[in-house]
């Protein structure tokens, strides 16, 4: 685990000086290197193209900017860093007293250290963000100001990749790749869903899992107008994956969907610190899945959640924020989740009157020596009172108390032994 967390803050150092937004190089640039660890299947969707009540954008793409003083300068400079530059900001090439730049000037006069991030995607405009100190060393006088980019029809990028399953219904785990250079929110979250598609692929799951690599909000939107929704049957949405903060699940609109009820129990079962709120319609792409017309069964999983944290959009969203532990962490809860929703089934008692007699069919004797044989043979007696066809091996942990692995191992042994029959999910 230890080796893992290392490799995935290794992921999110490579993409960490890339710079993102909803559409451009920059995605696609992080896609490929995504694509390095996972192969992606990756979609163009044409700016003008009407995806339910929105239309793809232009594609906006920088090279450099800066605001530079009568010496030559750079007083902010997007070179040193892309949180610099106001996302989406159209070219400009200009000469102004700062009274004038102020206007386009944003920061974080409360946090005076620190570069906010701020976009301006549908309301074309310029801007620089820059610590409130550097605003407030700058003297009165002229100041070059440039922009070099480029707003023109293009594609909004996105990508998949699929674990195949044994059913076709699916699972999907969506992060969003639009932010620069913001380590836990974003980087740390698409770490968190590659090497999660990495393990699953190395077996077999029960459901496919389809993997969401797009932009926040627009990206979503896309791929809900592109695609068939019939086959999702549970979904997670990653996102501040790597911070110190203890866990955070933000349930479904729905607030009993399956994926609510397993993030509930592996979180409590592990007993991890952690916080279990309930739906609103605002945050990451949750709000997107569960929006009304679709209302599917989608969850978000965060370390400390949406704005929660002071480094929350800012330069000290930094790599120093996110840890390979905190990650390894994320990651270890999402293996759990993804267990759980796979081996998750109903049951039928095929000695349903009265108690099946355990002894004579070894069930009780391979117990025998182990440390858990009290809770093994309560799962059994829970399994076996509670496979009717109607309650599923999740049901059972949650009434019982149980740890899910074991009960889903007395399922095992009960199967095996033919007393119980597996039905549906």
């Amino acid at each position: 685990m230890s080796s893992t967390g290392e490799d995935m803050y290794g992921l999110v150092e490579r993409l960490y000086p890339l710079c993102r937004s909803i559409t451009g190089d920059g995605v696609r640039a992080t896609l490929d290197i995504v694509g390095e660890y996972l192969p992606l299947d990756v979609h163009e969707v044409p700016t003008g193209t009407q995806v339910l009540d929105w239309t793809v954008p232009q594609e906006w793409n920088i090279r450099d900017a800066y605001v530079a003083d009568t010496t030559g300068r750079r007083v902010v400079d997007f070179a040193a860093s892309n949180l610099h530059v106001l996302g989406y900001s159209v070219p400009v090439s200009a000469t102004m007293p700062l009274a004038e730049l102020r206007a386009h000037l944003h920061t974080l006069p409360e946090q005076p250290t620190l570069v906010p991030y701020r976009t301006s995607y549908y309301a074309p405009t310029w801007g620089f963000c820059l610590s409130q100190e550097t605003l407030d060393a700058l003297p009165d006088g002229e100041y070059e100001v440039r922009i070099d980019s480029t707003l023109a029809d293009g594609h909004l990028t996105y990508a998949e990749h699929v674990v195949p399953g044994q059913v076709a219904e699916e699972v999907i785990v969506s992060c969003h790749v639009c932010h620069p250079s913001l380590a836990n929110d974003n980087l740390a979250g698409i770490a968190v869903a590659t090497f999660l598609a990495r393990e699953l692929a190395e077996r077999t799951p029960w459901y496919t899992y389809r993997f969401l690599f797009a932009p926040g909000t627009i990206g979503a939107i896309t791929w809900l107008a592109r695609n068939r929704v019939e086959r999702v049957r549970h979904g997670l949405v990653l996102a501040c994956a790597g911070d110190p903060g203890q866990l955070t699940y933000k349930r479904s609109r729905r607030g009993d969907a399956d994926i609510d009820r397993v993030l509930q129990h592996v979180l409590t079962a592990s007993e991890r610190p952690h916080r279990v709120v309930e739906f609103t319609p605002y945050g990451y792409d949750e709000r997107q899945f569960c929006s009304p017309g679709f209302d599917l069964g989608v969850g978000s999983l965060t370390r400390t959640p949406y704005a929660g944290y002071p480094e929350y959009h800012t330069s000290a969203d930094n790599l120093d924020f996110v840890s390979p532990e905190a990650m390894a962490d994320t990651l270890a809860v999402c293996r759990e989740a993804c267990a759980v929703l796979d081996r998750n089934r109903r049951y039928l008692n095929l000695s349903p009157y009265g108690e099946p007699q355990l002894g004579r069919r070894g069930l009780y004797g391979s117990l025998g020596g182990r440390s858990d044989a009290k809770d093994a043979q309560l799962a059994m007696l829970w399994v076996l009172n509670l496979s009717d066809g109607e309650h599923s091996l999740l049901d059972v942990a949650e009434r019982s108390g149980l740890p899910f692995a074991s009960v889903a191992a007395a399922a095992d042994a009960l199967d095996e032994a033919g007393l119980i029959k597996a039905g549906s999910p």
